[in-house]
């Protein structure tokens, strides 16, 4: 952006653009890694109630420590991973992105690091709260290369070591022995390794939660945007050592997390069974979805999560993105070259991903 002389914006911002994927109408959204299901009559309902009940307490600060809301996370992560954390190792916030920064807020004194391309916001909230962010590598095939990162640890010793498993936006999981591995290193030079894991629930692979109590400085992102499909609430959570949950109340606002925020939240996490649910739907039309681009002759990346990168058409990735738009079918360029990604989603939207694909590949 060109920014008039007279606002005193930061030299080291100047030149950033704002995240965002294109808002456009389309027939088949598929750009977000939304859930594609919406909530049930009974789940709308039931928020409604929650949301009722707290309305007429408005003129009231929200609880600033949000317990209620911490307490049900926990018990539905321990029952994910037969774990044992209470409520001290929980901390909700306004989506998971921040929970990023706060982490940075609280932690980046020196420099983080993370194995690029990932989740693209790590480097920008790295920026904006101005902590120098180092690009480590990753394979050919876009999988983690554990030794090489594990030398990058050692020789860059950041204080924050990011990775995303599965990861966004090529979908591969980081397996636990090597997770734990990187814990090792990092515990090596005293930071912290955080384990973003908004995609859990789509993967195979157990949490890195379960490393929490061995390892106290692994930190675990988690989100209830995908599998809960209540993107649109933006609730985002940590699992960590109690140190950690500690550390972020000293950089979090006030009352950061509303009531309302807190109430439909917690009415989500009692349907869960249903929620998740539509994940193994999601599972199921994601292999299929696979095998229909490679059908047409195209070339996936291995995913553990509800979208998919693929690769091996002739034009231009942003032509086939345009291309696939006027034929209503939405997904994302995620500046990889030669690459697009697109979200699983429903039936529909998935067939017409392919019908209108077909057509052009």
């Amino acid at each position: 952006m060109s920014w008039p002389t007279w606002l005193p914006i930061r030299s080291d911002l100047a030149s950033l653009a704002p995240y965002g994927a294109p808002q456009v109408k389309a027939d088949a959204v598929l750009n977000t890694n939304e859930n594609p299901y919406s909530p049930s009559p009974e789940l709308a309902r039931a928020i409604s109630d929650a949301v009722f009940d707290v309305a007429s307490t408005l003129n009231r600060y929200p609880d600033r420590n949000a317990v209620a809301l911490r307490q049900k996370l926990a018990f539905y992560i321990n029952q994910r991973s037969s774990t044992s954390f209470s409520v001290s190792n929980l901390w909700a916030a306004n989506g998971s992105n921040e929970i990023i920064q706060s982490l940075f807020l609280a932690f980046g004194k020196g420099n983080a690091l993370g194995f690029t391309p990932s989740y693209s916001m790590h480097p920008l909230i790295a920026k904006v709260t101005g902590t120098k962010w180092i690009e480590g590598s990753r394979n050919s095939d876009y999988s983690l290369n554990t030794d090489e990162a594990l030398i990058q640890i050692l020789e860059q010793k950041p204080a924050l070591t990011f990775i995303t498993t599965p990861n966004n936006p090529t979908g591969g999981a980081v397996s636990i022995s090597d997770i734990s591995k990187l814990a090792d290193a990092v515990k090596e030079i005293n930071g912290l390794l955080v384990v973003d894991e908004a995609y859990a629930e789509f993967s195979d692979e157990p949490s890195a939660v379960t490393l929490i109590d061995a390892h106290p400085h692994v930190v675990v992102i988690r989100t209830m945007s995908k599998a809960f499909a209540f993107a649109g609430a933006r609730v985002g959570y940590l699992v960590s050592a109690k140190e950690v949950v500690d550390a972020m109340m000293l950089v979090r606002l006030p009352y950061h997390l509303s009531s309302l925020t807190q109430a439909a939240a917690s009415a989500a996490i009692d349907f869960k069974e249903e929620l998740l649910g539509f994940v193994s739907t999601l599972i199921t039309a994601r292999k299929q979805l696979v095998k229909d681009l490679e059908g047409l002759g195209l070339r996936t990346i291995e995913s553990s999560a509800n979208f998919i990168l693929f690769t091996g058409f002739k034009a231009e990735a942003p032509k086939l993105w345009s291309d696939l738009l006027e034929r209503g079918v939405l997904i994302r360029d995620v500046g990889i070259p030669g690459y697009l990604r697109v979200t699983v989603g429903n039936e529909a939207e998935n067939k017409a991903f392919i019908s209108a694909l077909s057509e052009l590949v």
